[in-house]
């Protein structure tokens, strides 16, 4: 059915879209709302402190 190299070949075509498979998850459940969440609380105390400037320059 197949040759030694073709199923090296076959193996490594598997082993590199496992890899991906998981990798993609890993990202899309942890890495990406980790880094949206730390973005939107680092935005939320720039915010902050610039209404807490503003109120003591008023």
């Amino acid at each position: 059915m197949f040759d030694f190299d073709q199923y090296l070949g076959f193996l490594a075509f598997l082993t590199i879209l496992t890899i991906g498979f998981w990798l993609m998850i890993f990202l899309l459940t942890f890495v990406i709302p980790y880094w949206i969440g730390g973005a939107l609380i680092e935005r939320i105390k720039e915010i902050r402190a610039e209404k807490k400037a503003k109120r003591q320059n008023a």
